[in-house]
Protein backbone atom coordinates (compact mmCIF):
# COMPACT_ATOMS: atom_id res chain seq x y z
CA UNK A 1 0.00 0.00 0.00
CA UNK A 2 1.00 3.82 -0.38
CA UNK A 3 1.87 5.97 1.95
CA UNK A 4 -1.28 7.78 3.66
CA UNK A 5 -2.17 10.29 6.42
CA UNK A 6 -5.37 9.96 8.35
CA UNK A 7 -8.00 12.46 7.95
CA UNK A 8 -9.95 11.65 11.07
CA UNK A 9 -8.33 9.38 14.28
CA UNK A 10 -9.17 5.81 13.14
CA UNK A 11 -11.99 3.87 14.76
CA UNK A 12 -11.58 0.82 16.91
CA UNK A 13 -14.91 -1.80 17.02
CA UNK A 14 -15.19 -5.02 18.77
CA UNK A 15 -15.81 -8.95 16.92
CA UNK A 16 -16.69 -10.78 19.92
CA UNK A 17 -20.26 -11.20 19.72
CA UNK A 18 -22.83 -12.11 16.39
CA UNK A 19 -24.08 -8.02 17.25
CA UNK A 20 -21.08 -7.10 16.73
CA UNK A 21 -20.98 -7.85 12.72
CA UNK A 22 -24.13 -5.52 12.39
CA UNK A 23 -22.82 -3.00 14.12
CA UNK A 24 -19.06 -3.28 11.93
CA UNK A 25 -21.25 -3.18 9.37
CA UNK A 26 -22.91 0.06 10.09
CA UNK A 27 -19.37 1.76 11.50
CA UNK A 28 -17.96 1.07 7.63
CA UNK A 29 -21.27 2.77 5.85
CA UNK A 30 -20.64 5.62 8.48
CA UNK A 31 -17.43 6.18 7.49
CA UNK A 32 -17.76 5.51 3.88
CA UNK A 33 -20.73 8.01 3.67
CA UNK A 34 -18.63 10.95 5.83
CA UNK A 35 -15.95 10.08 3.25
CA UNK A 36 -18.19 10.86 0.69
CA UNK A 37 -18.09 7.19 -1.18
CA UNK A 38 -20.77 6.51 -3.80
CA UNK A 39 -23.40 4.55 -2.95
CA UNK A 40 -21.37 1.53 -5.33
CA UNK A 41 -18.38 2.14 -3.57
CA UNK A 42 -20.23 2.07 0.12
CA UNK A 43 -21.94 -1.42 -0.84
CA UNK A 44 -18.14 -2.72 -1.61
CA UNK A 45 -16.64 -1.58 1.12
CA UNK A 46 -19.08 -2.48 3.26
CA UNK A 47 -19.95 -6.18 2.23
CA UNK A 48 -15.99 -6.36 1.93
CA UNK A 49 -16.47 -5.68 6.13
CA UNK A 50 -18.77 -7.62 6.18
CA UNK A 51 -16.80 -10.90 5.19
CA UNK A 52 -13.56 -10.23 6.90
CA UNK A 53 -15.40 -9.49 10.58
CA UNK A 54 -18.03 -12.21 9.41
CA UNK A 55 -14.54 -14.56 9.04
CA UNK A 56 -13.14 -13.00 11.99
CA UNK A 57 -16.15 -14.03 14.67
CA UNK A 58 -16.44 -17.18 12.99
CA UNK A 59 -12.94 -18.54 12.32
CA UNK A 60 -11.19 -16.59 14.06
CA UNK A 61 -12.84 -16.65 17.51
CA UNK A 62 -13.58 -12.79 17.35
CA UNK A 63 -11.30 -10.28 17.03
CA UNK A 64 -11.22 -6.38 16.02
CA UNK A 65 -12.17 -4.10 13.30
CA UNK A 66 -10.58 -0.54 12.54
CA UNK A 67 -11.92 1.90 10.50
CA UNK A 68 -9.58 4.66 9.17
CA UNK A 69 -10.32 7.11 6.76
CA UNK A 70 -6.76 7.67 5.23
CA UNK A 71 -5.70 9.98 2.07
CA UNK A 72 -2.87 9.12 -0.24
CA UNK A 73 -0.14 11.47 -1.63
CA UNK A 74 -2.02 12.14 -4.76
CA UNK A 75 -5.01 13.15 -2.49
CA UNK A 76 -7.69 10.20 -3.35
CA UNK A 77 -9.57 9.61 0.05
CA UNK A 78 -9.95 6.36 0.86
CA UNK A 79 -11.12 3.97 3.79
CA UNK A 80 -8.79 1.70 5.53
CA UNK A 81 -10.29 -1.61 7.30
CA UNK A 82 -7.99 -3.61 9.39
CA UNK A 83 -9.58 -7.25 11.20
CA UNK A 84 -7.50 -9.12 13.30
CA UNK A 85 -7.83 -11.93 15.03
CA UNK A 86 -6.13 -14.34 17.19
CA UNK A 87 -7.50 -17.56 15.98
CA UNK A 88 -6.01 -20.54 14.38
CA UNK A 89 -4.42 -18.54 11.33
CA UNK A 90 -4.91 -19.76 7.54
CA UNK A 91 -2.79 -23.53 6.73
CA UNK A 92 -3.06 -22.67 3.14
CA UNK A 93 -3.68 -19.24 2.08
CA UNK A 94 -3.99 -20.22 -1.79
CA UNK A 95 -6.14 -22.48 -1.27
CA UNK A 96 -8.74 -19.94 0.95
CA UNK A 97 -8.23 -17.66 -1.83
CA UNK A 98 -9.30 -19.49 -4.41
CA UNK A 99 -13.23 -19.29 -5.23
CA UNK A 100 -15.64 -22.02 -4.31
CA UNK A 101 -13.44 -22.91 -1.46
CA UNK A 102 -14.73 -23.34 2.04
CA UNK A 103 -14.16 -23.87 5.29
CA UNK A 104 -17.69 -23.35 6.51
CA UNK A 105 -21.39 -23.77 5.09
CA UNK A 106 -20.58 -20.67 2.88
CA UNK A 107 -20.30 -20.79 -0.69
CA UNK A 108 -16.18 -20.07 -0.49
CA UNK A 109 -16.28 -16.56 -2.30
CA UNK A 110 -14.88 -15.02 1.12
CA UNK A 111 -11.43 -14.33 0.54
CA UNK A 112 -11.49 -13.90 -2.75
CA UNK A 113 -14.52 -12.22 -3.46
CA UNK A 114 -13.20 -9.89 -0.50
CA UNK A 115 -10.25 -8.68 -2.62
CA UNK A 116 -12.21 -8.09 -6.21
CA UNK A 117 -14.07 -5.71 -3.60
CA UNK A 118 -11.33 -3.58 -2.88
CA UNK A 119 -8.15 -1.91 -4.39
CA UNK A 120 -5.82 -3.02 -1.79
CA UNK A 121 -5.77 -6.37 -0.06
CA UNK A 122 -3.05 -7.46 2.40
CA UNK A 123 -3.36 -11.03 4.19
CA UNK A 124 -1.12 -11.82 7.16
CA UNK A 125 -1.53 -14.80 8.51
CA UNK A 126 0.85 -17.75 10.16
CA UNK A 127 -0.77 -21.34 11.77
CA UNK A 128 -0.88 -20.84 15.66
CA UNK A 129 -0.65 -16.69 15.46
CA UNK A 130 -3.78 -15.64 14.03
CA UNK A 131 -4.92 -13.37 10.75
CA UNK A 132 -4.84 -9.91 9.85
CA UNK A 133 -6.42 -8.82 6.83
CA UNK A 134 -5.92 -4.92 5.99
CA UNK A 135 -7.98 -3.33 2.80
CA UNK A 136 -8.48 -0.14 1.07
CA UNK A 137 -11.27 1.21 -1.38
CA UNK A 138 -10.50 4.57 -2.91
CA UNK A 139 -12.59 7.30 -4.35
CA UNK A 140 -11.24 7.82 -8.01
Amino acid sequence: MLPEERTVPPAEHPVQVEEDLLAARHAVRAAAVSAGFSIVDQTKIVTAASELVRNAYIHGGGGTMTVDVVRDPAGRTGLRLRVRDEGPGIADVEQAMTDGFSTGAGLGHGLGGTRRLVHDFDLDTEPGRGTTVTVARWQP
